[in-house]
């Protein structure tokens, strides 16, 4: 795909559409076994669906990176990962074709950490330990947020799980605005991270969204007003009414959402894609 073409295609508004809930062959790492759908029907060409034993996610070729990762995370989950040593080598996927991957290479010495999406410290066993280490699983993350704030994202979710037992997470890069840099040329560098929560066993829901920028803090909103930027359903088996309300999270006020479009230089933010 040449430049122009991926810049003509970055020009594209989001769009909605109404799409069917997706099957998956791994419906164990989502909520009611329906994998995330795409309402925004241009976030779909080049896409492609991995299962692993550990975590689930659907690959885009247009932007090298996952557009999720799901989880289902256990506090018997996390007991066992808890003693896991980390195994840290990571490498391009063989399930993705080379010519739409993201590579060691464009990584090296760009300035950016490989950010994981279903991180490690979730993972269970020795194989998705391993597994989660693929570069499909991986986003370009400004260090001070991927060693910061987002770290402190995914532990306050892991302490959710324990607490509850039981919870869906589904956790992904948004693309907004028309400035969407390249990393070495390849890798489109995501300008928000979130991570997307459903506690089945409460129907409570609820989502952090960090910008990837320095001195960046989380902002917790409704699933319902995630799935408006990221294009996508990402809990189809979960009723309107558990979306439309964020849950009390750990570490932020309760009460009504903040909402996420009525920040200050966000008003008219939409999805470069």
């Amino acid at each position: 795909m040449t430049l122009l073409t991926r810049i003509l295609l970055l020009s594209l508004l989001l769009a909605p559409s109404v799409v069917t809930a997706e099957e998956s062959s791994c419906p164990e790492h989502f909520a009611g076994g329906q994998a995330p759908s795409i309402t925004n029907l241009k976030l779909s060409p080049q896409t492609r669906d991995v299962c692993y034993s550990g975590y689930a996610f659907k690959h885009s070729g247009l932007t090298r990176t996952p557009l999720y990762s799901a989880e289902h995370l256990t506090s018997a989950r996390l007991l066992q990962a808890k003693g896991m040593r980390r195994h840290s080598t990571f490498f391009p996927d063989p399930n993705i074709p080379a010519a739409g991957r993201a590579e060691l290479s464009h990584y090296a010495h760009s300035g950016y950490d490989r950010g994981h999406v279903a991180p490690s410290a979730d993972m269970p066993d020795q194989q998705s330990q391993q597994e989660c280490f693929s570069l499909a699983n991986m986003v370009p993350q400004v260090p001070e947020i991927n060693r910061g704030v987002w770290e402190k994202v995914e532990k306050s979710v892991r302490k959710m799980a324990k607490e509850r037992g039981d919870i869906y997470v589904v956790s992904g890069p948004l693309f907004m605005g028309n400035n969407i840099q390249l990393m070495g040329g390849a890798v489109m560098v995501p300008t928000h991270t979130f991570k997307a929560i459903y506690d089945p066993g409460r129907g409570e829901s609820g989502a952090y969204l960090v910008d990837n920028v320095p001195g960046a803090q989380p902002t917790f909103i409704s699933i319902a007003e995630l799935e408006k930027l990221a294009g996508m359903n990402l809990f189809p088996s979960v009723a309107k009414t558990s979306k439309s309300v964020a849950m009390n999270a750990q570490g932020m006020k309760a009460g009504k959402p903040r909402t996420y479009a009525g920040r200050r230089g966000y008003a008219n933010a939409k999805s470069t894609l």
